[in-house]
């Protein structure tokens, strides 16, 4: 295993999520499926996803995003607990007419070391 596919499993980990490459950058995706949700009457698995890409060999750091899917009522506490960490939220929105429950998506994004910014998001997760 390369060392950025060992980073990446470590990255996935630590977020609870599962590893994968898209695109040339590590994405740990994880699934909702606690939340029963549908669009136009259909089954849709909701999912979050957040990645690293960019990595700097000297300093560590990398680009680091994420998109998350919550409910409502998750969104208020986790952009507290995101942004109390230091990490900026990009965009709040909806991404789907005709899903029910009504599902927010969040886009988050920092340049740190990728075990420290999976780290953060997975405190911020525990908070909801």
């Amino acid at each position: 295993m390369t060392k950025n596919g060992s980073l990446c499993n470590k990255f996935s980990t630590i977020i609870g999520g599962e590893a994968g490459f898209a695109g040339g950058k590590c994405v740990s995706t994880i699934n909702r499926d606690q939340i029963r949700a549908t669009i136009l009457g259909k089954k849709f698995s909701v999912t979050s996803s957040f990645s690293f890409e960019s990595l700097n060999s000297k300093t560590g750091k990398a680009l680091c995003l994420g998109r998350a899917a919550f409910l409502q009522k998750e969104v208020n506490t986790f952009i507290s607990a995101i942004r109390k960490q230091g990490i900026k939220v990009t965009s709040v929105r909806n991404e789907w007419l005709f899903e029910h429950p009504r599902l927010i998506y969040i886009n988050i994004e920092a340049v740190e070391h990728p075990l420290v910014f999976a780290t953060k998001v997975r405190k911020a997760l525990d908070a909801i």
